[in-house]
């Protein structure tokens, strides 16, 4: 992705059109924004209201509250959202996923033999692909219907995800051997091989939308890593309870390193586990000790 260029001769971000720029983006997806960030969202979106021949930032804010601008707002969520990731993000996690909570999510599965894992906010996909390897790498479902998906606010990175196709930069944590068995070669590119990406669906959602979410049903764990950081304490709140509400009692939520659940209050139950606390909707009949 092309990193947007500040044109100092550009349209510029005055106090009030930041205001309601924030206010727009918290309640489409409930974004929050750190304090003196005009430049940032300004550089961000000064090249789409030059593509659009618009004159300033009022005109701009005019389009995204009309009808006919769902599509500009699309793209300004596109532009103002971090999509940054990589195969085997915070490895650490993953080890612990895979030796600690896949036995117990195995159990917790047992009589529907399905297991269904969640990538909240899976940018261009290469979480869900991951989770997909680790499934098939953990020789524990021989027989299981086995299924990973993904949703991100941005459609392009699920029309990427998708495709399921990776430059170089997407492999800094990949072990070696991983690489060689779940990717083939493309155009100087690696491409998830079939049998990976069958196990994953991709959809475009945002995650304030309660009711796109019910449809997909409940699942055993659900990662939703460097997610919450980014929006405001409402939308936070909402956030979690749809991920409580989506999971299956004694189901995993498992978050990023630099976000916690343990000082808030929540639906989850704490767990510790050997170098990672993850978060458990209780099973039924209440919390487990």
């Amino acid at each position: 992705m092309t990193t947007p260029r500040w044109r100092p001769e550009g349209p510029r971000l005055n106090p009030a059109e930041r205001a309601q720029l924030l206010w727009i983006f918290r309640e489409e997806a409930g974004l929050e924004f750190p304090q003196d960030t005009e430049y940032v969202i300004e550089r961000k979106l000064q090249d789409r209201l030059l593509q659009l021949n618009l004159k300033d930032f009022t005109e701009y804010i005019r389009l995204l509250r009309s009808p006919a601008g769902r599509p500009e707002l699309d793209q300004a969520l596109e532009e103002v959202t971090t999509h940054e990731t990589y195969f085997f993000r915070e490895d650490y996690q993953l080890r612990i996923f895979q030796q600690e909570l896949l036995p117990q999510l195995k159990a917790l599965a047992e009589g529907r033999r399905r297991l269904t894992l969640w990538s909240a906010g899976c940018s261009s996909g290469e979480e869900a692909y991951t989770l997909a390897m680790l499934l098939s790498d953990a020789g524990l479902f021989d027989g299981w219907t086995l299924r990973v998906v993904g949703s991100d606010l941005s459609r392009r990175c699920i029309a990427h995800a998708r495709r399921g196709v990776y430059g170089r930069s997407s492999f800094r944590a990949v072990p070696r051997d991983y690489e060689s068995r779940f990717f083939a070669e493309e155009a100087g590119r690696l491409s998830v091989l079939p049998a990976i990406r069958e196990r994953c669906l991709f959809l475009h959602a945002n995650l304030l939308d309660q009711e796109r979410h019910i449809t997909l049903g409940r699942f055993e764990a659900i990662f939703c890593r460097n997610v919450l950081i980014y929006l405001a304490e409402e939308a936070r709140e909402r956030v979690i309870q749809l991920l409580h509400d989506r999971l299956q009692p004694g189901g995993y939520l498992l978050l990023g390193h630099s976000e916690s659940l343990l000082h808030t209050e929540s639906p989850f139950e704490a767990i510790h586990l050997q170098g990672d606390v993850v978060y458990r909707r209780p099973p039924e009949g209440g919390r487990s000790r």
